[in-house]
């Protein structure tokens, strides 16, 4: 089966529909060998490879066999640059690395080397918003949050993520994407709470400070606490993805649509707009003086 991906692929809710219907296509379809063709594909945000190697893993997982081909050069050569996909030329350009964090696939509990990869890859750019070393810290932990989430409410085997710096008519943008392929938060919201609630409402749901479905001595909800705070401030955008639901929070409005099918795993976008020339602290940082 032959598979055309679309003229532009982003970060939005037609973008995310388009990997939706790929990975029903891959997964209901009886035929064992893909082809997925980008020969239209002009633009595809480089921070969505963390889907698209998820979907292709799934279904390499059920024995099928899948080829990415005829990805025009500009594209090929982020996808390269990113470790998406092997170097076909050697030496190629690098004067661009500082714009991309590397996909990878990290396996489950890897847990110091997710937080020293956001750390090296995406807090230390130059560009990325200025911040204490203690806001940091807990940017970091905050987005580590989403990752222990993959692994302890969706069981996966894996957590994909990539990300990349944007240029979008005058805004500059940094968009970091986690994937899983386990248990979607729409069921194990619906199991804890014996209800039956749509795709989007069991991620807002699961958004609320306070809630959670874990159980034991565990601590709870999706723990985005630090980066609402402060992607609010930053003026950016946090999209969840999970089931047939989606969730968007951007410019102090939040946004709930449902797909047609369902996507069997969860995607979280946060996007950190690099225009924000501020310069940020957690509150208890601020010397006792400067508040009177």
């Amino acid at each position: 089966m032959r598979i055309t991906f679309p003229k532009k692929v982003k970060s939005n809710f037609e973008g995310y529909n388009n990997f939706i219907e790929l990975f029903c296509q891959l997964q209901d379809s009886s035929d064992n060998d893909f082809i997925i063709s980008l020969e239209n594909t002009e633009v595809f945000e480089a921070n969505l490879s963390a889907i698209l190697g998820a979907i292709i893993d799934s279904a390499l997982e059920q024995q099928k066999k899948v080829e990415l081909v005829e990805i025009r050069r500009a594209i090929k050569d982020v996808f390269e640059l990113n470790n998406f996909i092997i170097k076909s030329i050697p030496n190629l350009n690098t004067d661009h690395k500082g714009t991309v964090i590397s996909f990878m696939k990290f396996t489950r509990y890897k847990d110091i080397e997710f937080m020293e990869y956001v750390k090296n890859e995406m807090l230390s750019k130059p560009d990325f918003p200025k911040h204490s070393k203690m806001l940091g810290k807990k940017i970091n932990e905050s987005i580590f949050e989403l990752f222990e989430n993959a692994s302890t409410h969706g069981h996966c085997k894996n957590i994909y993520t990539c990300g990349q710096i944007i240029q979008d008519d005058e805004i500059t943008r940094l968009d970091f994407t986690i994937v899983d392929m386990g248990k979607t938060i729409k069921n194990n919201v619906n199991e804890y709470l014996n209800q039956n609630f749509s795709g989007s409402e069991a991620i807002e749901w699961a958004l609320e400070s306070g809630h959670t479905t874990k159980t034991g001595n565990v601590s709870g909800g999706l723990g985005l606490d630090i980066i609402f705070e402060f992607i609010k401030l930053n003026k950016g955008k946090i999209q969840i993805v999970s089931s047939e639901g989606f969730w968007e929070y951007y410019n102090n409005k939040i946004e709930k649509k449902l797909f047609n099918n369902p996507f069997n795993g969860t995607i979280a976008n946060i996007e950190f707009n690099l225009n924000d020339k501020n310069s940020y602290l957690l509150k208890e940082e601020i010397p006792l003086e400067d508040i009177f």
